[in-house]
């Protein structure tokens, strides 16, 4: 049976309480803490360093102070050297775009070097092919259903075929290799997202953005559930 994790983007959130807001969608049920970063020269815009990832660490744990996995999305150019210092600032998964580096292979082995699961993103219109050469470095793949860049945006309805291409890799490779999927996620669509064959699902503002995270949160497992 399938276990999907729910993993907040705390790009949505509210900075001027960072802490608290990790804290608050941890006890409303999410898996991961999803973490943005963009430098406004990959993307155009401009969020969070390592010492912002240091800082929400000690947040990022359950009541019983289980850890909750801290999953960060570099939206970089170059890579490397930012994936080195999020590693030390705590985070857990380190997932980067494979044309922002100059060697994909190199940067998937430094990011598991220094004690993290490592991860590669695809862009709405970026072909997975690269995916074949290294998927025996990979412990995440993450399709952006939304282009880069900015919170809020609408699903694209190509990440579904994406996302059925790169299960089928997936399986035929008997890893155990999570399929993450981010942009435009929310209650009314994330079954046939998980359909398609994602396991673990970013949301920002469809939680952030709400009232009752509880509630959203709680939504989303409902139409998981009920598909299963």
């Amino acid at each position: 049976m399938t276990t999907y994790r729910i993993a907040p983007s705390l790009l949505s959130a509210d900075f001027a309480r960072l802490g608290q807001e990790v804290r608050a969608v941890i006890d409303a049920g999410a898996d991961w803490i999803h973490v943005d970063v963009m430098d406004n020269h990959y993307v155009p815009n401009l969020t969070i360093g390592p010492l912002v990832c240091r800082a929400i660490r000690p947040h990022a744990q359950r009541a019983d102070g289980t850890p909750v996995p801290l999953d960060v999305h570099l939206m970089v150019q170059p890579v490397d050297a930012l994936a080195l210092a999020f590693a030390e600032a705590g985070a857990d998964w380190i997932s980067f775009h494979p044309d922002a580096s100059i060697h994909v292979d190199r940067s998937l082995q430094a990011i598991r070097a220094a004690g993290c699961r490592s991860g590669l993103v695809f862009n709405p219109a970026e072909p997975v092919d690269r995916l074949e050469w290294v998927l025996d470095k990979v412990d995440l793949v993450l399709i952006m259903s939304v282009n880069p860049g900015f919170g809020g945006q609408g699903f694209i309805d190509s990440a579904l075929r994406k996302l059925e291409r790169v299960r089928r890799m997936i399986d035929a490779s008997g890893r155990d290799i999570r399929l993450e999927v981010d942009g435009g996620i929310k209650a009314d669509n994330i079954r046939r997202v998980a359909d398609a064959g994602a396991d673990t699902f970013v949301a920002g503002s469809a939680i952030f953005g709400q009232g009752d995270y509880r509630q959203v949160i709680d939504a989303m497992r409902a139409e998981l559930a009920a598909g299963r």
